[in-house]
């Protein structure tokens, strides 16, 4: 490859070889000055010859890499290229990446396992696969070797404790390397706040606010076409999640100290898609939407009135989700309303977690120290990994955010390389770290975009309305082999009752399809489930990281 394609320009490959590194401790002991020249030592006889420090010993070790076929390929492969160049040029060790599909990561790593070949340190975000990791013994245990061998990871790791909490497993050892955000809305439900104000309608409140603000969304003309043809919310995909989180209702809550199964909430959020299917006041074919894009187009199209969107308000998505509605509607306004209260509470929707587990570290590997010497020199060059060289590819904005130079260039040679940057914490960056700051505020429906966001940030991130879900996937156990058929098949068969309970009107009663998802749940294995992680929160609950503690996390 031709250097001129390289992140390591003259001016950067001179810093990244000063005594900045200090894992390179041969560095500091050289002798040499700041220009390169060389200078005597300070001995007591300077006449004396002085052997020079013997160079630091480079570490040798395997990362997994996820392979998505996304690297242009004048830019080379995933196991090299610019960025991994830069890494094994620059760096204290010598990386040998291993590439891993990612439409197929975990069977490509579990093979590897098997084979005896896994990396050392393994890059994959799924919990349940980690867990998995752990409980064959997979795992090398971090404590000792971070005290020992790593500064900035082990000084993150002070400063944000819920940190190593999350890799803290049942034993009561850290085996998980992950990383630290900013809380950020991921669900968010929009309203037409322009058919608000023509039906002289109020952001409603309450659940059953919500039920008559729906209905006059549908039989009174908000479009002024003169016809019955708008929805006013729709159920499917992240629509029937949002209505879930209005009555506080994931497969587990918090009661009484005891993380029980939630019968009740299921039943009452069910109950309102009922009320609102045989009313007429939703899409009746919400079922076949899996993927909710039939309920974007509707929104997009200005044919209803609530959206519940996976479009977060702090995304590209949620962008172009605005884009395109403004386009469709240039009249509209779309805003983000704070979930209604229900006779559970008042929740927010999804957010996005602000703290996660992406790497964990194989039990064989040789050289640990060097794997955290690694991800410490990484953790140090963060901002280079992330927007690149600046002058090259990034300036900075006078906020002091990095804002990129040239698009295209940016897109070749900088876009892809996020995978190299899974155990980069995004709240190092502060604010510069929210999707928001990289908006342009000179373009107006980026700005009304912004708007949108902040108020979203407002309505959903505050402990006033806290999470729907106590805890978050990343923080539960692994589930014993013999249970995870059970989990698949339990959760679907009540789930399908739930769903033929909202679509059968008066002949199959929510009374009735409460009884029958509890015996459906039960008969296929989930009065186990529900047995072995009662049991588990009773004996570690004050060690796991529940959802009310990510309101901590500052800058």
């Amino acid at each position: 490859m031709k250097n001129s394609r390289k992140p390591n320009s003259k001016a950067l490959l001179t810093v990244s070889m000063t005594c900045a590194f200090a894992l390179l401790a041969a560095c500091s002991n050289s002798g040499e000055n700041d220009e390169g020249s060389s200078k005597p030592s300070n001995s007591a006889n300077p006449s004396a010859s002085v052997k020079p420090a013997e160079p630091a010993k480079r570490g040798n070790i395997s990362v997994s890499i996820y392979d998505r076929g996304n690297i242009p390929a004048e830019e080379g492969s995933p196991v090299k290229n610019r960025w991994t160049d830069y890494i094994n040029q620059n760096g204290p060790a010598n990386v040998t990446f291993v590439p891993v599909p990612r439409a197929e990561a975990i069977q490509k790593l579990n093979a590897l396992f098997a084979a005896g070949s896994a990396p050392d340190l393994v890059l994959e975000y799924t919990a349940s696969f980690q867990n998995q990791l752990y409980t064959q013994k997979q795992l090398m245990p971090l404590d000792d070797v971070i005290e020992k061998s790593s500064t900035e990871y082990k000084a993150l790791l002070k400063k944000y404790p819920i940190l190593k909490k999350l890799g803290t497993k049942e034993d009561g050892k850290l085996y998980g390397i992950g990383v630290v955000g900013p809380v950020t809305p991921n669900h968010v439900l929009y309203v037409r706040a322009d058919w608000l104000k023509k039906l002289n309608l109020a952001v409603p409140q309450t659940t059953e606010e919500l039920y008559q603000v729906i209905k006059a969304f549908v039989e009174r003309d908000p479009d002024s076409n003169g016809k019955k043809d708008t929805f006013g919310i729709n159920l499917s995909f992240v629509g029937g999640s949002i209505i879930n989180a209005m009555y506080g209702y994931s497969e587990w809550k918090i009661e009484n100290g005891q993380y029980k199964h939630a019968w009740n909430q299921a039943k009452a959020a069910t109950a309102f898609k009922k009320r609102l299917y045989d009313d007429g006041l939703t899409d009746k074919d919400f079922l076949t939407d899996k993927n909710g894009q039939k309920a974007q187009q509707d929104f997009i199209n200005g044919k209803l009135g609530l959206f519940g969107a996976n479009a977060g308000a702090a995304s590209a998505l949620g962008l172009q989700l605005y884009e395109s509605f403004k386009k469709n509607n240039p009249d509209g306004e779309m805003i983000p309303i704070p979930l209604p209260k229900s006779e559970f509470g008042q929740f927010s929707p999804a957010l996005g977690a602000p703290v996660s587990i992406t790497g964990v570290v194989n039990v064989k590997t040789k050289e640990p120290a060097a794997v955290f010497q690694y991800i410490d020199f990484v953790l140090r060059e963060a901002k280079t990994m992330k927007y690149g060289v600046e002058g090259t590819h990034y300036k900075k904005e006078g906020n002091g955010c990095a804002a990129p130079i040239n698009a295209e260039k940016n897109q070749k040679e900088l876009s892809w390389n996020a995978d190299y940057q899974m155990f980069i914490s995004p709240i190092i960056f502060g604010e510069c770290a929210k999707y928001i700051t990289q908006l342009n505020l000179n373009v107006p429906t980026q700005k009304e975009f912004y708007d949108i966001a902040i108020q979203a940030e407002k309505a959903y991130v505050t402990p006033d309305r806290p999470l729907y879900y106590d805890i978050d996937n990343a923080s539960l156990p692994a589930w014993p082999q013999e249970l995870l058929i059970s989990l698949e098949s339990a959760s679907k068969a009540a789930s399908d009752i739930w769903s033929r309970a909202i679509v059968s009107g008066a002949e199959y009663s929510i009374e009735k399809a409460a009884d029958n998802a509890k015996a459906a749940w039960d008969s296929a294995g989930g009065a186990k489930l529900d047995e072995f992680i009662e049991k588990w929160y009773s004996e570690n609950k004050d060690s796991v990281v529940h959802t009310k503690d990510w309101y901590s996390i500052q800058n």
